[in-house]
């Protein structure tokens, strides 16, 4: 009886896909679990495995074509593969068969463990309908320990870690790296008290048997080879995964794996090869030609960044508003306390804990640029939360300070500093992502002398600090230079008038300009 082979459920987002490689031809026998074809969508590769041992008997659609979700991509003939005419003679005639021994490995891994778990996909807040399986940090027959992480989901927004929910192994992975996931879906299934046997030796022989077959398709570069994930994040660094020691099945490269090259540099492409043809062709660029070039799929999370951005100037009547700021005072005090600061704080004293609290007193004052629109209705918040966009190696992240209006500088200061870190490390928590009330972004940091912020929806407002410039000002009817940073306010002309966004911007300005008054709250 034939089986067929479908393509994986597309997610509402993804309309069609296109077959990207097959791994095995008519004729071919296939193991249980074991790649047949890559369905690659304008998001993801999604990888489609055998629903069980037989011959690929039949392909109904060929590389490049475009395909929709759960169409048909071919068959398997049941009872003529290798491994199933194995199963059957198994017991008469199992010294004749090599796979024998591993099959019976298979069947009884599962039985020496005891309660069966299915482990599932983090529960998605409402915002996150949908996300991607970054890597498996552990494979099939491998033995875990209770909350050790199995998996790491990456969203739009944060990297969410799927954890054991006891001492035991997976005894079957259900949603390879790349695949889409949605909340709470069947990523695997666990053993309690499983693993440690030959399991692992088992699926590191099959797995990169069935891709030596293959050939250099998709998956093999350079006599590596990469998951769908890794494949991404060496094209999108440029590294050489030569120098990359793979970590999955089979020496399989992981994306943690190219992360952890990128972040200590160990994989860096020599500037200039020397000695010989070979090293030259191992510093080959992936394109060649006299004007290369490379395409490689945008990220989930860049692919959020677009659309809201899109989206923000489609909706809001959005205008910016400039004015500068004379940066004197702040430096002098900041100059003077610093050393005290961080002796009785433990962090040190920046510019952004000023900008925060003039912003917090600021936002209470023009209440209309601490509101937001939420269709027709106006919602005024009686607090002041306030995002801090952060920029990572995955794109710009914004977590919320709560309730800036109560917290001291220092608190705001520690607060950035533990934000940064943790945004850099994918550990930023969902909630902490939500809710803000206003923005604060600071170009300044990569040199930026002026630009105009984008709002950052349902916010009605946003604040763009910049670079701190000396400029020759006139002060008192004499020429001075002083250090200088432009400001900018974009904001929401649907729900704030110009002269508010104006006096908003010109408050801060004078909060900053003399900072007692953030003491004396005058």
């Amino acid at each position: 009886m034939a089986t067929d082979i479908k393509a994986p459920t597309f997610p509402e987002s993804v309309a069609e896909g296109s077959v990207a490689a097959w791994h095995k031809k008519p004729g071919d026998s296939v193991e249980r679990d074991e790649l047949i074809v890559e369905i690659e969508t304008d998001k993801v590769v999604l990888e489609v495995v055998a629903p069980e041992a037989g011959t690929l008997s039949e392909v109904l659609v060929e590389e490049g074509d475009t395909v929709e979700s759960e169409q048909l991509l071919g068959r398997l003939g049941a009872g003529e593969a290798k491994g199933e005419t194995q199963d059957e003679t198994k017991d008469e005639a199992p010294a004749d068969s090599q796979d024998a021994p591993k099959r019976e490995a298979k069947a009884e891994a599962p039985a020496a463990g005891g309660k069966t778990h299915e482990v599932k996909a983090p529960t998605f807040p409402e915002s996150i309908q949908e996300g991607t399986v970054a890597s498996w940090a552990k494979q099939v027959g491998e033995e875990v320990k209770r909350d050790e992480v199995l998996a790491e989901i990456e969203t739009d927004k944060v990297v969410l870690e799927v954890v054991a929910p006891a001492d035991g192994a997976l005894t079957e992975i259900q949603a390879e790296e790349g695949s889409q996931v949605t909340s709470e879906q069947v990523l695997a299934t666990f053993t309690e008290g499983a693993g440690g046997g030959s399991k692992p030796a088992t699926t590191g022989e099959e797995k990169p048997a069935a891709s030596a077959d293959d050939g250099a398709s998709d998956e093999k570069v350079g006599g590596k080879i990469l998951a769908p994930a890794a494949r991404k994040l060496v094209a999108e660094h440029d590294v050489d995964v030569e120098k990359i020691e793979g970590t999955g099945k089979g020496g399989r490269i992981l994306k943690e794996d190219v992360q952890r090259a990128v972040k200590d540099g160990s994989a860096k492409k020599a500037a200039k090869p020397a000695g010989g043809a070979q090293a030259a062709a191992a510093a080959a660029p992936v394109v060649e030609g006299e004007r290369p070039e490379k395409r490689v799929p945008m990220s989930r999370l860049r692919q959020t960044i677009a659309k809201r951005l899109v989206q923000a100037q489609q909706t809001a009547a959005m205008l910016t508003t400039y004015n500068e700021v004379d940066m004197s005072a702040v430096m002098e005090l900041r100059a003077q306390y610093k050393e005290t600061f961080q002796k009785a704080h433990d962090v040190k004293l920046g510019f952004m804990g000023f900008f925060v609290k003039a912003a917090s007193e600021a936002l209470k004052r023009f209440p209309d640029v601490n509101a937001s629109i939420d269709g027709t209705d106006i919602v005024y918040h009686g607090y002041q939360d306030i995002g801090v966009a952060v920029s990572t190696d995955r794109g710009l992240v914004v977590p919320v300070l709560r309730d800036t209006d109560s917290m001291k500088i220092a608190d705001v200061e520690k607060g950035i500093v533990d934000f940064g870190k943790r945004a850099r490390d994918g550990k930023l928590g969902i909630d902490e992502m939500q809710g803000g009330t206003f923005t604060i972004t600071n170009g300044g940091t990569f040199g930026s002398l002026m630009s105009t912020p984008i709002l950052n929806p349902p916010q009605t407002a946003i604040l763009g600090m910049h670079k701190i410039q000396e400029r020759p000002m006139a002060v008192n009817g004499k020429v001075e230079i002083r250090p200088m940073m432009y400001l900018a306010v974009s904001y929401d002309h649907r729900m704030i008038d110009g002269k508010d966004a104006v006096r908003f911007l010109v408050t801060i300005k004078e909060l900053l300009e003399d900072p007692a008054r953030l003491l004396l709250d005058i």
